[in-house]
């Protein structure tokens, strides 16, 4: 459907990985290997929090409908932007139109959220989920996408309070009204959602088939195996990474994230937590 990554660690420019990697992010809207569809041309995204802004702190958006790899102003803006914390998504459209509004991440408050895969049967579920978004949050709904409805769904049932547990929640909500309308694969995907301080990283379907999804080694652990390589001089100790497929093909320095599982990345170090694993 689409592919996407996100950084948290010590600032850094963000074209050090959406753009300089071997197999970067722009690299992947051009040509995916792990990814249901090779190319991811439908729009893209770049979110990113101010380095030192204190918590709470909204997140800068930029989106564009162009092709990730022909946008000269998603070079510009990596290049000259350094942050602790980023997301960049590439699209590859299923059904709803090609617009700004549809592009991730999508933002509310201090919140940021992007999403790879879908909602089954969205044209008969999707006036039912709609409805289960609070009222207040409705308004911030801009687009017309499935996962623009599962964030604000999220929100609803208390993102700000239990990420892991909203999500849940909210993923239930999905496979619930799509099972009352005879779906039999309601939820298919990885989402990834940030405060501004950590991240979550999930990866799970109703199938149990889910799309790809990694997080990079340990960054002092991986100098220590490639001493010779100057690349990983480039990240800070701290530097983690979570990403729909790996950017580098060097054994090691990306791990799979299983199948029903939450992946959380704090300035401490990553942990991994069973995700509606009945």
């Amino acid at each position: 459907m689409c592919r996407w990554l996100a950084y948290l660690g010590e600032p850094l420019r963000p074209s050090t990985i959406v753009l300089d990697s071997k197999n970067s992010i722009v690299a992947q809207s051009l040509e995916s290997s792990l990814g249901a569809e090779p190319v991811n041309g439908d729009g893209f995204g770049f979110g990113w929090y101010p380095t030192d802004a204190p918590a709470g702190t909204e997140p800068a958006l930029f989106h564009s409908t162009d092709p990730a790899w022909n946008d000269q102003n998603l070079r510009e803006l990596t290049r000259a932007i350094v942050s602790p914390l980023f997301f960049t998504h590439v699209r590859a459209a299923t059904a709803p139109p090609i617009q700004q509004t549809n592009c991730h991440p999508f933002r509310y408050e201090n919140w940021m959220f992007m999403h790879n895969g879908s909602i089954g049967g969205w044209r008969k579920v999707k006036r039912d989920l709609t409805l289960a978004i609070d009222p207040s949050l409705y308004p911030n709904v801009m687009g017309t996408t499935d996962s623009e409805v599962l964030f604000h769904l999220a929100l609803t049932l208390g993102l700000a309070d239990d990420p892991i547990a909203a999500v849940g929640r909210a993923i239930r909500a999905v496979e619930s009204v799509g099972h009352e309308h005879d779906v039999q694969f309601p939820w298919q995907g990885t989402i990834a959602v940030s405060d501004g301080q950590r991240v979550w990283a999930f990866r799970y379907s109703s199938q149990g088939r889910t799309r790809s999804l990694f997080h990079s080694a340990d960054i002092p652990t991986l100098r220590e195996m490639y001493p010779d390589v100057e690349r990983l001089r480039e990240f800070g100790d701290e530097a983690r990474l979570v990403v729909s497929e790996p950017l580098s093909d060097v054994p090691g320095v990306f791990v799979e994230v299983p199948e029903s599982t939450a992946a959380i990345l704090e300035p401490d170090g990553y942990r991994h937590e069973p995700f509606l694993a009945d």
